[in-house]
């Protein structure tokens, strides 16, 4: 059985029944329109900007859209490529002629932007409901651009970027990077602050230690468990090469808890 998007929605986390499937296309605007139109040279920011507007007449958009609004760019007369997942928070303004809507990027279906190419069988149609573009069919996923790695000292990861960070194939050297090291990781609750300063040694690389916070955003460690990982940004603190006797990078764990005061007012308990 071919491949749709109704599936790729659902597994994204996206109810079909709550989202609309937005095509743009390449268009010059009427100068009294007040719109741009898009090109193919065309920014992101342009195209949220021109997605955010929408005509006041309800037979030509929603009177009440959606959260969500999955958005592809046409491809010939008869493919789309997902440019990206929005979210709606609401209308901001409104006159007689357009709507102008308060919408953001979403993490949904990021590691698919501009990958995911689908048929699209109504050409003459630009937006319609997702419970009826889900039987288009998936014409392609395209293998993702590589991501270069921008240094240990650089390297700040929310838990929903750790785990991409782990699967996803533009994330390689990312990986080979991480495995290539022992060290000092520190993870923070963004809700209030609390530090947990972990290490990587012996038979553990870095990756390997963070991709079982990846797995079940704990780790197996007692602080973390019942924490929503969601909240998680992980961080290195100092990186080791393998060869390191363990007693100098049990001190070094030592040092940044007591700099750190983690054991008092953080997440460590010893």
């Amino acid at each position: 059985m071919a491949l749709t998007l109704g599936p790729l929605l659902i597994d994204a986390g996206i109810d079909p029944a709550q989202a609309l499937v937005i095509r743009h296309a390449y268009v010059h605007e009427p100068e009294d329109s007040g719109l741009q139109g898009l090109h193919a040279d065309s920014t992101d920011a342009e195209i949220l900007a021109y997605t955010g507007t929408q005509s006041a007449d309800t037979r030509r958009f929603p009177a009440l859209p959606p959260k969500f609004w999955v958005v592809f760019i046409r491809e010939g007369g008869d493919q789309a490529r997902l440019w990206s997942v929005l979210e709606n928070r609401g209308e901001i303004s409104h006159n007689d002629i357009r709507r102008t809507f308060d919408v953001v990027e979403s993490e949904h279906m990021a590691d698919l932007r501009k990958r995911l190419v689908i048929g699209w069988r109504s050409p003459r149609t630009w937006r319609m409901n997702a419970t009826t573009a889900a039987s288009y069919p998936v014409i392609g996923i395209a293998d993702a651009e590589p991501i270069p790695f921008p240094g240990f000292d650089r390297l700040v990861l929310s838990h929903v970027q750790l785990q991409a960070v782990m699967r996803e194939h533009r994330y390689a050297s990312w990986r080979t990077a991480l495995s290539s090291v022992f060290g000092i990781y520190l993870i923070t609750d963004t809700r209030d602050g609390r530090h947990y300063v972990g290490k990587a040694d012996g038979a553990e690389s870095i990756r390997q230690r963070w991709s079982v916070y990846a797995t079940n955003g704990h780790g197996g460690n007692v602080e973390l468990r019942g924490l929503d990982p969601t909240s998680f940004r992980f961080s290195l603190l100092r990186v080791f090469d393998p060869a390191t006797p363990t007693r100098d990078i049990d001190a070094a764990e030592s040092h940044f808890k007591d700099a750190l005061d983690s054991r008092r007012h953080g997440l460590n308990r010893n």
